[in-house]
């Protein structure tokens, strides 16, 4: 059952075009991810979110998946958002990624389950979710040199964007969902 403080928007009670969403979303993923559901009560919030979110996924590709993922889930987790922490995980997981090692994230620092490069991404996403933020230009100068200009583009944005992400999700009490057991509960059940 959802613990969110906004409740799901059920299909029945939502609009054509929320309907649609949910509809793809289904098809994309085998469920309608509650951050969408219950997003569904502000309709342009939804739809400029789904196609920013669409849009995002196709153009980061600058990036090897590996420093990417564990970069976003590195934030989730640090954030403490449940849900994006699950569905981070499926992430890695169908994009092939060791998953197991996702229980090491605490020790990245001397874990031998990250390589130096994934272990820089990490701490470049903790630099950025600290408040005040950490970052210094020698860490950026040493992101440059490992994934070029694009890459450090790519991965702050990330990283910016699953802040904002894990933040709304925290906020408004969504928790996880299922994603990384193929389990998901139905938001509205």
């Amino acid at each position: 059952m959802s613990t969110s403080r906004i409740p799901a928007l059920a299909p029945n009670d939502a609009g054509l075009l929320t309907r649609v969403m949910y509809w793809f979303a289904r098809r994309k993923m085998g469920e309608v991810p509650e951050p969408l559901a219950v997003s569904g009560y502000h309709t342009g919030i939804l739809v400029s979110s789904g196609v920013h979110e669409l849009m995002v996924e196709r153009v980061s590709k600058k990036l090897p998946a590996n420093i990417r993922e564990i970069a976003v889930y590195r934030t989730a987790w640090t954030v403490g958002c449940s849900w994006c922490v699950d569905f981070g995980t499926m992430l890695q997981r169908l994009d092939g990624l060791d998953i197991d090692r996702l229980q090491h994230i605490d020790e990245y620092q001397t874990s031998p389950h990250y390589t130096d490069d994934e272990r820089a991404a990490i701490a470049y996403a903790d630099a950025m979710t600290a408040t005040p933020m950490t970052v210094t230009d020698e860490q950026v100068a040493d992101l440059e040199r490992r994934f070029g200009r694009p890459g450090v583009i790519e991965l702050t944005y990330q990283i910016g964007l699953e802040n904002s992400r894990a933040r709304n999700n925290h906020a408004l009490g969504i928790t996880a969902q299922g994603f990384s057991t193929d389990s998901c509960r139905v938001p509205w059940a």
